[in-house]
């Protein structure tokens, strides 16, 4: 990872969310606006400057003295000379250890601490996950819309109201107390989440799957974990589904960068230690009466983990799960998903005739994925104007280079109107 570009790239994953927790700390939630535009200008200067000068020893360092500075500046146009310019001199002014060392001691669990503080109990409950992601993990406004199946115009409104509320109410930076933190964590375990399926799921960009963004969640989770407040089923449930996808990454992806269907995919290849800790976990999730969303998933995702061959995949006991998950956490994609089951039970038709039932205001209009599943049923009933129909749309709609390179093999079998087509990923 020599090259400036694909470094700031990779220190913005990485880094916002440290970089966002460290200045919060010293600037006030009340300037979390400021703190995304200098922590954004920092690696702006970075890509610039990296580009002419090289890459700096300490790059974390640069980032953060870079961005703490833009910070300062900013305050002093203000003229708010007041008790936060002096906090954030100080901290600059307690560097006398290098700044790789001082950079890793002063975070600490702060982007963790900062997940909650987004997830105030008084801020709207689509705008604590809208600026969670946005603060926490760096995501764009169109990644946002893309991950709630919303507009960006929305995501945008979510975040300021929550900027606003947080402002209003003058939130500090410190740890909340356990009550609040309880109260808090369904909407921490919701970004963690997110943040997984984001990088589990790439749905822009050059690369299928972003570990990353991955190795992010399961970080936050297992120190969720680690304390009281977070050592609770649903933590457990949320680490066993992570695992258990996680375990099928190296088999997802050929060597060309193209997507291996499930069907396809060498279970040899499967990282059985992810296997073998997420059952771990899985274990530790039935404790108690509690049942989640993630629970459920991590249940679908063991059925595919159990079976020694596709061919011996319980299609029957994961569309019964899809519909738990249905009556626990109602969303179209359930519904996407339990009609791929449906297929593998009872034939594509009967696929096709579930997804026909979802009433149309319920039917994501901007997700790709339902209109490649409509092709692959299409083309295994051999309707291949259809398939192709479908998945011409699920092409427009698509932003992702592994996505579109394999929705183009799907469209030339079109046209040879023969193969062998599957369904699932």
């Amino acid at each position: 990872m020599s090259e400036p570009r694909e470094l700031v790239e990779h220190f913005f994953r990485h880094e916002f969310g440290r970089l966002g927790a460290v200045l919060t700390r010293s600037l006030g939630v009340r300037r979390l606006e400021l703190v995304e535009d200098v922590v954004q200008a920092a690696l702006v200067q970075a890509l610039e400057t990296w580009s002419r000068r090289g890459v700096p020893e300490d790059p974390g360092g640069w980032l953060y003295r870079t961005a703490r500075n833009l910070a300062i500046d900013a305050l002093r146009r203000e003229q708010t000379l007041t008790r936060v310019l002096p906090r954030v001199a100080e901290d600059a002014e307690q560097e006398s250890s290098p700044l790789e060392t001082h950079f890793a001691d002063e975070i600490g669990d702060e982007p963790l601490r900062l997940l909650f503080v987004c997830c105030h109990e008084a801020v709207p409950a689509e705008s604590r996950v809208a600026l969670a992601l946005r603060m926490v993990c760096g995501f764009g406004t169109a990644e946002i819309a893309r991950a709630l199946l919303t507009t960006e115009v929305n995501v945008q409104k979510r975040i300021e109201r929550a900027r606003d509320r947080l402002r209003a109410l003058d939130v500090q930076f410190d740890t909340p107390a356990a009550a609040q933190l309880c109260a808090r964590l369904d909407a921490v375990l919701a970004v963690v989440y997110l943040l997984f399926s984001q990088g589990c799921h790439v749905t822009h960009g050059d690369v299928p799957i972003r570990r990353d963004l991955c190795d992010e969640a399961r970080r936050l989770a297992r120190m969720l974990a680690t304390h009281p407040v977070g050592d609770v089923p649903a933590v457990h449930a949320l680490l066993a589904l992570m695992c258990f996808h996680g375990a099928r990454f190296d088999a997802r992806v050929a060597l060309d960068g193209a997507i291996v269907l499930l069907e396809e995919q060498d279970r040899a290849a499967w990282n059985w230690t992810d296997v073998r800790e997420g059952m771990a976990w899985l274990a530790r999730s039935a404790a108690g009466d509690e049942l989640t969303r993630y629970h459920v998933e991590a249940g679908i995702a063991w059925e595919h983990c159990r079976a020694a061959t596709f061919a011996d995949t319980d299609w029957r006991r994961i569309a019964e799960l899809y519909d738990t998950l249905d009556r626990i956490a109602p969303s179209p994609l359930n519904a996407l998903n339990r009609a791929v089951a449906e297929a593998y039970l009872h034939g594509p038709q009967a696929g096709l005739d579930r997804l026909a039932a979802v009433p149309p205001e319920n039917v994501p209009a901007r997700y790709p994925g339902w209109h490649t599943v409509i092709g692959e049923l299409h083309f295994r009933l051999g309707r291949y104007s259809d398939a192709e129909s479908a998945w011409q749309e699920a092409l427009r709609l698509t932003t992702a280079r592994a996505d579109r390179e394999f929705l183009q093999r799907r469209l030339a079998l079109c046209q040879l109107e023969g193969g062998e087509p599957v369904v699932g990923s």
